[in-house]
């Protein structure tokens, strides 16, 4: 976005207010230029924004959840089901490395809020979960990462029967290809969606249910056909004609990776580690990534999607962790380089004080003027499984399980 445009920017983005001005005038004079330090500073920064994310629900009726963030419009947000739900894995191994047990307990209660709002026919509510909201596929996906994680970290059998719920509800909207057309994002089907599909997945390996196990592997072999000869995939904006954000790309990448890793499927792997080498190659020396890729992986946007790039930092540790292949690994470590350049430490205000924004420079198409939770979840992952070259969340052990069905 040029200046003429970032000037015209409706008004109720209040780009006059003090720390809103001070946030655009950083991104316009001194962008990604905050110190960097060690993994552990940037990750209790990012943790600590995160606790604060859900304390400022407290006294509410979404209280235990996380709110999905602050805006220049909104201000904080209500609590998110979607990514609080794989907040949940965030903060269990948080706690472990940054000897916090008060986290786990937070995860318990996010668990707990979770809990509360499951529907009736096991799907999750979309959006915030307000009254009259409706399930989406990918959003009931992401909260069954927490209940796995509840239940193969924190041995809570009520997470387990949950996921299951959800599960079938997922079977239930699911088509003969495999693909998911109801209950989606935009009334249009996505290959990230993939994602949800690693949690649809695991659920029915853990709970010995093979009929989640099939519709898990009948999607993959969907979003696989959408994989071009260049390794980028169709399908996966969030509008149709447009390209998908650097933010669903990798969304895409983990589901195949991991469910590649549960299945010992050499199929899925080679569909991730496609994608991701291809974005290895476009990748920035300091590390920086545009916001969108088209099918040639040309960029057709200036800015850095911070949350794609967190989550593609990830991804690379984790083909780093596989393949054992060490390139994956530099790009990792650069793409972390940026990031941190980007948090704000020091910052006087809580809202931004650890957090990540959605888009760097702020203005940019991703999560425009925000700091999503999310961008912050996937920071802290990325910065976990550096640190400890081990996976967020673990691989469950599915061969010591018995059958729950």
């Amino acid at each position: 976005m040029d200046i003429t445009k970032l000037i015209t920017l409706p008004f109720r983005y209040r780009p006059w207010q003090p720390n809103h001005a001070g946030l655009i005038a950083g991104d316009l004079f001194k962008p990604a230029s905050q110190p960097r330090h060690d993994h552990e500073v940037h990750l209790r920064g990012a943790i600590d924004w995160l606790c604060h994310a859900q304390d400022v629900r407290n006294g509410e009726s979404d209280a235990g959840g996380v709110s999905a963030g602050w805006s220049f419009e909104d201000g904080w947000l209500p609590s998110y089901p979607e990514t609080t739900g794989y907040i949940i894995e965030t903060f269990l191994a948080a706690a472990a490395i940054l000897d916090r047990p008060e986290l786990i307990e937070r995860a318990g209660r996010m668990i707990d809020w979770e809990l509360t709002i499951q529907l009736p026919d096991g799907a999750f509510p979309g959006h915030f979960g307000e009254a009259g909201s409706q399930p989406v596929i990918f959003n009931t996906g992401q909260i069954m990462h927490g209940m796995v994680a509840g239940y193969t970290q924190l041995d809570r059998e009520d997470c387990l029967q949950a996921a299951i719920r959800a599960g079938h509800w997922l079977v239930q909207q699911q088509d003969d290809d495999g693909c998911w057309r109801r209950f989606e994002h935009n009334n249009v089907p996505h290959v990230y969606n993939t994602r949800g599909t690693w949690a649809l997945l695991a659920t029915g390996l853990l709970a010995g249910d093979e009929t989640l196990v099939a519709s898990a592997k009948r999607n993959l072999d969907w979003a696989l056909a959408q994989q071009t000869s260049s390794g980028w995939f169709a399908s996966n904006a969030f509008i149709p004609e447009r390209s998908p954000f650097t933010h669903t790309i990798a969304y895409a990448i983990r589901g195949f990776m991991e469910s590649g890793v549960l299945l010992d499927d050499g199929r899925y792997l080679q569909a991730a580690e496609k994608a991701a080498r291809a974005l290895t190659n476009v990748q920035r020396q300091d590390g920086w990534l545009a916001g969108t890729y088209n099918d040639s992986w040309v960029a057709d946007a200036g800015y850095c999607c911070l949350t794609g790039l967190a989550q593609m930092s990830l991804n690379w540790t984790r083909l780093t962790q596989i393949t054992g292949d060490e390139s994956f690994r530099a790009s990792a470590r650069a793409g972390l380089n940026y990031l941190k350049t980007t948090q704000k430490l020091c910052a006087s205000d809580a809202a931004v004080r650890g957090g990540i924004a959605g888009s760097s420079p702020i203005w940019g198409d991703y999560s425009r003027f925000e700091y999503p939770n999310w961008a912050a979840k996937f920071f802290s992952d990325a910065l976990m499984m550096d640190m400890t070259d081990s996976s967020v969340p673990p691989v469950p052990q599915i061969g010591r399980l018995e059958s729950h069905e």
